[in-house]
């Protein structure tokens, strides 16, 4: 019984290892990595919020790296997108803000923004389908967008609320 055990043993790890070797093959399919037909418009900007941010460049530079998201031909060309959509928006995030834009409101949908391009940079590295975390990058985006809009929109004095 004693000799049995380790042959015994030897076989089981033997078919183990076999079992493994047709999810490598899986793996190094081609896999369709990003489709940018499924990704959400961008909501245009008002012309009053366009005249704000025209001078905003760190904002100017994040929308001509979003612009380049449609150039993507490949999983190299992806990558490089969003490691250049992660410098573009770390300047933004350390930049000036215009006066009317300088509002919490804006600051936390930037963070959001921020939160789904790293997690479409991470998928994209991982060679997983970054569509999913494309399309929540571009609806976090467009919230940003949209609250520009809202912010140039809105007529409500504050002051008249907090002086009661």
């Amino acid at each position: 019984m004693r000799k049995l055990m380790p042959f015994l043993l030897f076989l089981l790890l033997l078919q183990a290892c076999r079992e493994a070797a047709p999810e490598a093959t899986i793996s190094g399919e081609a896999v369709s990595f990003f489709s940018m037909d499924s990704l959400p418009r961008r909501i245009p900007l008002n012309p009053r919020a366009t005249e704000i941010a025209k001078d905003w460049s760190a904002f100017n530079d994040l929308e001509n790296g979003f612009n380049a998201l449609s150039t993507v031909e490949n999983h190299e060309d992806l990558v490089l997108v969003l490691e250049d959509l992660v410098e573009r928006q770390k300047r933004l995030e350390e930049g000036d803000y215009p006066e009317k834009f300088n509002i919490p409101q804006v600051k936390s949908r930037q963070k959001v923004v921020k939160t789904f391009i790293f997690k479409t940079r991470a998928a994209a590295e991982y060679r997983i389908d970054a569509t999913p975390s494309a399309k929540e990058m571009m609806k976090a985006y467009n919230a940003l967008r949209s609250q520009l809009n809202v912010i140039v929109n809105n007529t409500l004095d504050t002051l008249l609320i907090t002086d009661e």
